[in-house]
């Protein structure tokens, strides 16, 4: 079986979570000795930004830290889809392609029949920006994955499209793993990049201030932090690091005490659900793990023991103080949370779903 993933880039995470999850997809389904190319755009803008922030050395890590990904580069302005896709059976297309692109392989995928095809949402747009979207041509498509329950619901209200599964993120449990660390270095740390204010007064909230207010040891990795959150960390006494290849956190991880999930607006508001990745690979590194209210209402995981949950800045507090002095409640999070990753959520269940999927849509 050949297997064809468009996507803005797998090189670069640069503000490109997607990145995370297709690393893990490609690596177990060559695992599984099955043919997957990754196609990317020259200059995509994840990757572009990211080597004009760190430099041209971070493509040469990747390439030592994941040998066997290598995406095939293609010019958007000569793109035919003949070329890039070949003899494939299954071909999926991330959202955050452009809409000519997109446009451009749904029309061959009408005039071939010896492939399926599959349009991929990880995001939030289809609420929060419903036009682009609506307005992309996803009428020559086999189906779409929805990473949720409430986002698959969203397509098929808006007819959007006639066939759509949940097809939920996972953690590549090939990277995401305990790692084994000497003294803990800081009590809390967070991994996220700022964004577009969607969750700035939660950061303030459940992080920012109870850091300071208890006088812990903090650590932000991520990157879009404008000055004046920038300032606003070193005010609270928290070391700001900027970005970090994914491929790094287990590390970053195992010399923190804990670790704190803050959801962006749109997941708690309007895609109920919905935990994104940075849950997965938290609990599948084995650390304790608070986050903010969200409504877990596929019951991917279990509040009070896979992780802790908190509505208030004062109901954190009194959480951090608890885990940081309760060594057995801590292991206890620990133990649990990365059980339930490797029972139902790593990414070798998410290769099962999709072959699951492309027998079904191939039946047709």
């Amino acid at each position: 079986m050949r297997i064809v993933y468009f996507t803005q880039s797998i090189i670069s995470d640069w503000n490109n979570g997607n990145a995370h999850f297709l690393r893990g997809i490609v690596s177990e389904l060559i695992a599984r000795s099955i043919e997957v190319s990754v196609k990317e755009p020259i200059d995509g803008w994840s990757l572009s930004n990211l080597k004009h922030f760190n430099g041209d050395k971070v493509v040469k890590d990747f390439h030592e830290n994941f040998p066997l990904l290598s995406p095939e580069f293609y010019n958007p302005e000569k793109f035919t889809p003949e070329d890039e896709i070949g003899e494939a059976q299954l071909v999926i297309v991330h959202e955050w392609n452009e809409p000519e692109i997109i446009r451009k392989i749904g029309e061959y995928r009408k005039q071939n029949s010896s492939f399926r095809l599959l349009f991929h949402d990880t995001h939030h747009r289809a609420v929060t920006d419903p036009g682009s979207i609506g307005s992309l041509d996803l009428s020559n498509y086999d189906g779409v994955l929805a990473f949720g329950e409430s986002l698959r619901q969203v397509y098929l209200k808006k007819e959007w499209v006639q066939r759509v599964w949940t097809w939920h993120e996972a953690a590549d449990t090939r990277i995401f793993k305990p790692f084994e660390y000497g003294e803990k270095e800081n009590d809390v740390v967070w991994i996220g990049n700022w964004g577009d204010e969607e969750r700035s007064f939660e950061l303030h909230e459940y992080i920012f201030e109870p850091v300071r207010e208890l006088q812990l040891k903090g650590n932000v990795y991520g990157v879009r932090y404008s000055q004046a959150a920038i300032d606003e960390l070193k005010r609270c006494r928290i070391e700001y690091s900027g970005w970090l290849p994914n491929y790094k956190v287990p590390r970053v991880f195992a010399e923190s005490k804990l670790t704190i999930h803050v959801p962006r607006g749109p997941y708690v508001e309007q895609l109920q659900g919905i935990p994104t990745i940075r849950i997965f690979e938290a609990l599948a590194c084995g650390i304790p793990l608070i986050t903010s209210r969200w409504n877990d209402c596929e019951n991917l995981f279990t509040e009070g023991k896979d992780y802790l949950m908190v509505s208030s800045g004062k109901m954190i507090k009194q959480y951090l103080r608890s885990l940081l002095s309760d060594s057995q409640m801590a292991n206890e999070l620990r133990a649990h949370g990365r059980e339930t990753i490797l029972k139902k959520h790593t990414c070798a269940h998410r290769v099962d779903e999709l072959l699951d999927i492309y027998d079904q849509i191939r039946s047709r």
